[in-house]
């Protein structure tokens, strides 16, 4: 049986993807800079024989053609990019890249990908129908590498019937996925907001009109946009991570900056927040004698899991791994350039399993502490060529 065939082909090339990982993980590179992980992939894909082309310049797409005929096209996606975050020292594959690290897991994602291509590349005499191999750059940063791939026609000549891609995630044990149909991510968008008053002497407030003060009210009053304006049964956040008041504890700046985020998962109330908030800000700061520039960065937008095409993968899930390994997933306001595809075209976006309590590899991405359980390498390979062939009705 060709579940049998992937097994054991997952378990054969289990120890090459780690290599393929570790390597990965010890070069990674910044968004839309990954100039050597493409040129790895591009080596990789020419050991295996399978063609490619460039796109979005740093981006790779790969196209399997089984032997049998077939009209139908799968597409696979990862993602390449790392984050500019200083590793924990003391690992043997730790990143030789100061200050820039592969805290995503995309090392995981493109090195399971190219696994994945090993396995169908030795059986595409089994199989009809065309996997096509997206390896994507620029995951972590705007405009997101994804929407690139897509102007360029990635899901195009000819359009494929589903997207499916992977994301780690160590709260869930390895030897586990999770999914989640419908709605899934939320949308992302950067907010920078400048300030401005008038600084001086901090005994003397009577003087100067304190931005410092105006952006305490208008950080507190924005929240009203969540717990007032918004839907409930809509969820968004509105957070801010950056204040830059810059001035001393007798000085009142002349001007505060704010950095933050907005989420949310409905696409007309998210315009309309956008003009809320704005709107406050800028009413707020007048009426205490300042003003203010509140810019919106518009980021992805939320990520949907298409429903037959989810309880199929599913489906296929559970009978590669056992219904017991397979976990239901919450929505989740993390934001994810996969959602561009889901957007446009039927699209799967499930979780590996990467985590292990008892070794004590429990840290969140996105942390200097991050780390895989790396037999989840196997299973990771395995299931996405099994989603990928079953889709295809092999």
């Amino acid at each position: 049986m060709m579940k049998e065939k992937i097994r054991a082909l997952a378990t054969q090339l289990h120890g090459e993807t780690v290599s393929l990982r570790r390597h990965l993980h010890r070069h990674p590179e910044l968004s839309f800079e990954e100039y050597e992980t493409s040129a790895f992939v591009k080596s990789a894909l020419d050991q295996l024989g399978i063609p490619y082309r460039s796109m979005a310049n740093t981006g790779v797409v790969a196209e399997i053609r089984g032997d049998l005929p077939s009209e139908q096209v799968i597409a696979l996606r990862a993602d390449m990019d790392a984050l500019p975050i200083m590793e924990v020292e003391g690992r043997e594959y730790g990143s030789q890249q100061p200050g820039v690290m592969h805290a995503c897991g995309h090392d995981v994602h493109t090195s399971s990908l190219l696994g994945t291509a090993k396995i169908l590349q030795s059986l595409k005499k089994e199989f009809g129908g065309t996997i096509r191999l997206i390896f994507q750059p620029g995951e972590e940063r705007l405009p997101g590498g994804a929407s690139l791939m897509i102007k360029e026609g990635v899901l195009a000549d000819p359009v494929p019937q589903a997207v499916i891609g992977q994301h780690v995630m160590p709260l869930i044990e390895a030897g586990k996925v999770g999914f989640r149909s419908g709605k899934y991510m939320a949308s992302t968008d950067e907010l920078y907001v400048t300030v401005k008053g008038k600084g001086g002497h901090g005994a003397q407030p009577q003087q100067n009109i304190d931005p410092v003060v105006i952006t305490a009210h208008i950080i507190t009053a924005l929240q009203q946009i969540v717990s007032r304006v918004a839907d409930p049964k809509t969820p968004s956040v509105l957070s801010f991570g950056k204040v830059i008041a810059n001035g001393a504890t007798n000085v009142i700046p002349d001007e505060v900056y704010l950095e933050g985020t907005f989420r949310t998962f409905d696409e007309a109330w998210r315009k309309k927040a956008h003009t809320h908030m704005k709107k406050m800000a800028e009413g707020i700061a007048e009426s205490m004698g300042g003003s203010c520039d509140f810019e919106v960065r518009v980021g992805y937008p939320f990520l949907v899991n298409e429903e037959k095409l989810t309880a199929e993968a599913r489906g296929y899930a559970e009978d590669y791994l056992g219904a017991e390994n397979v976990v239901d997933l919450d929505l989740w306001l993390a934001a994810e350039d996969f959602a561009y595809y889901s957007q446009v075209a039927d699209a799967c976006f499930y979780r590996l399993g990467t985590g292990n309590t008892t070794r004590g590899i429990t840290s969140a991405v996105h942390t200097p502490t991050f780390d895989i359980d790396e037999s989840a390498l196997a299973l990771s390979t395995g299931l996405m060529a099994y989603i990928a062939l079953r889709k295809l009705g092999n």
